[in-house]
This record gives structure tokens, C-alpha cells and sequence, in this order.
């Protein structure tokens, strides 16, 4: 009995070994490929859209789901999406760091580079962003309508052209937060898994996560556990755009003074600092009809404002990337004790 529960403790070691990269190189290089699969690689189209965790656990959330069932459905929902996600790539990683050969670290170096891409999503985010303002510029309102409902849950064919844009600069602030900021900030915490973890519950929160009479209570263990993992970086995020206010010269002494004032507007717990930093660093009034309003009318909200909020939305990203290196170094160095190479 005492040794089936030893060998059961190391293999739960093993495990957990293999979510880290065998040396401090690899897994530096494995966020600076995922970094580079991003940008040469943004959207998944066929086999690869199929095979998409966010693609993949949606659709499982989705079938899954009980309108008007209870909170203990609701549990076990998320853990049963949570768990068929991760095992997969975890059982991977830990299939590489048993087999002790040569290519250990290659192969390791490869897994985790696309797991970590799966997770976060920079250049399609900002292609979007662009692409509502390009069409806004030249007034044709039906394509940046299209552009703009690829980022907002709300119905944009309802709004009016200002509603619109700020439709989609509050979705450029928000996603910062989950699909970039988030993900990549558990890297140095939780390794490889981290940044795919933060991911599912996202997206089960998409899913499932709405305060409506059919999915309130199913849906309420995903929301929560969506506002817990984001709630660090959803701070963060406002802090990195009054930063960039700072860099690329717009208002950062009114973007925090927006941010303290507004951030417990919405109802979303997370989503009121990234979206009331970005009113106050771009001097505009963001507002969802009937329930909150963000910021001052300083500067009109026209397409301009849009390009700014993509720029301000890079210069975070690159702030973050900084910092995750820094983290990543100092977590798997000097706590973990990887070897250099």
C-alpha cells in the first residue's frame, strides 16, 4: 500500500515536472516561438479552427448545458470541460519529460511553442481593431459594424455609429485583459498549462458565464472562476495602459484618474479597469446603453480613437512580454533552479 502511494506521489511530481520546460533557454524560446506563431499565424481556418480549444470547449460547454440548471450541474459542467481540455496536452508534455532522450527538449520546445499559441492571440486582435477603424474612416459603418461584432458580444446592428466605436474600444481594452494579458501572465506561474488553463475558463465563460434566468445558476461556478484568474491581470492591464498613455503621449494623469474613478462601474468585477483606464487615456465617454457610462467626452469618439486604442493596446502587450520575461527568468532560475541550457 505504501509503495502504490509512493509511486502515485511521484508520478503527480512527474507531472507536474513536465508543464515546465527542462532548462531556463527552452523555456524562454518557447514564448518567444509562440510569440512568432502568433504574428505569422493569427487565425485558425479549417482543421485548425476545428481542433481549437476555444472552438472545441465552446461547442462542449454548449452541448453540455441544462437551461435552469443548479449550481452543483454548473460544477461539473466546467470541470468536465476543464479536464478533457487539459489532459491532452499535459499527457504530452509528460509522455516527452518520461522519455529522457535527446530530442526531449526539442520535442518539448515544439508542444509547448503551439500550446502557448493557442492561448493568446495579439496580431488577429489587433487586425480587428484596425479593421473597424479603417472602415469607420472611409464611413462605411456596415463592414465596421461586421468588424467590430467580431469583438463584442452586444448586438453592434443596433447601435449607432458612436456606440459602435465605443462598442469596440471597450472589447479592445477587455480583450487585452483575457486574451492576452491573462493567459501569458501564468506562464511563469503555472508553466505551459497556465496560459491554456486561463484560456478554457475564458471561454466557458463565454459559453455558459451570462447572468440570464436560463443560465444564472449553471453558469455561475464558470463566471467566477473566470473573474478570479483575470482578476490580477485585469489590474495589471490598466496599469500597463496608463503606462502606454505615458509612452505614446496621451493623457496618463487622466487615464489613472478615470481608472480610479470609474473601474467599479460595470458589473463585471474585472472589466471596469482596462475600459476605464483606455476612456481616460483617450480623453472619450465609453457607454453600454442602460448600463454603465466610462470616462469624459475630452475628444470626439471617431476612428481616430480606435487606431489609438489598437497603438495603446500593442504598447501593453510589449510592456507585458517584457515583464513575463522578467518574471519567467526569475521564477524557473532562481525558484524552480532550472539549468541554463
Amino acid at each position: 500500500m505504501i509503495e502504490e502511494l509512493s509511486r502515485g506521489f511521484e508520478a503527480i511530481f512527474s507531472a507536474l515536472k513536465a508543464i515546465y520546460p527542462p532548462n531556463l533557454t527552452i523555456g524562454l524560446l518557447a514564448l518567444l516561438f509562440a510569440v512568432l506563431l502568433d504574428l505569422l499565424y493569427p487565425r485558425h481556418r479549417g482543421l485548425m479552427l476545428r481542433v481549437h480549444p476555444v472552438h472545441t470547449c465552446f461547442l462542449m460547454a454548449k452541448r453540455l448545458v441544462r437551461p435552469y440548471a443548479g449550481r452543483a450541474y454548473g460544477v461539473i459542467l466546467a470541470l468536465t470541460c476543464i479536464l478533457v481540455h487539459l489532459a491532452p496536452p499535459t499527457a504530452m508534455l509528460t509522455a516527452i519529460h518520461l522519455a529522457e532522450s535527446w530530442a526531449t527538449q526539442i520535442l518539448w520546445l515544439t508542444v509547448a511553442a503551439c500550446i502557448l499559441k493557442l492561448s493568446f492571440s495579439i496580431r488577429l486582435l489587433a487586425e480587428i481593431g484596425l479593421r473597424v477603424g479603417n472602415c469607420a474612416r472611409v464611413g462605411d459603418w456596415e463592414d465596421a459594424r461586421f468588424w467590430a461584432q467580431q469583438l463584442v458580444r452586444r448586438d453592434v446592428y443596433s447601435l449607432d455609429e458612436e456606440h459602435v466605436l465605443s462598442a469596440a474600444v471597450e472589447s479592445l481594452a477587455e480583450s487585452l485583459v483575457d486574451g492576452i494579458v491573462s493567459p501569458l501572465f501564468y506562464y511563469p506561474l503555472l508553466g505551459v498549462i497556465g496560459p491554456y488553463l486561463q484560456r478554457i475558463i475564458n471561454t466557458l465563460d463565454g459559453a455558459v458565464g451570462f447572468r440570464s434566468r436560463e443560465l444564472e445558476r449553471v453558469g455561475w461556478f464558470s463566471a467566477k472562476l473566470d473573474t478570479i484568474i483575470n482578476y490580477l491581470p485585469a489590474r495589471l492591464s490598466a496599469l500597463y495602459i496608463i503606462l502606454s498613455s505615458l509612452l505614446l503621449g496621451h493623457d496618463w494623469r487622466e487615464a489613472w484618474r478615470i481608472w480610479k474613478r470609474d473601474h467599479d462601474r460595470t458589473e463585471s468585477l474585472n472589466a471596469g479597469h482596462p475600459m476605464a483606464a483606455m476612456a481616460g487615456a483617450l480623453g472619450v465617454r465609453l457607454e453600454k446603453i442602460g448600463q454603465y457610462v466610462l470616462g469624459d467626452p475630452i475628444n470626439g469618439l471617431d476612428w481616430r480613437r480606435i487606431y489609438d486604442a489598437v497603438r495603446i493596446v500593442l504598447c501593453s502587450t510589449a510592456l507585458h512580454l517584457i515583464l513575463v520575461t522578467a518574471t519567467t527568468m526569475m521564477i524557473y532560475g532562481i525558484v524552480l533552479k532550472l539549468p541554463v541550457i
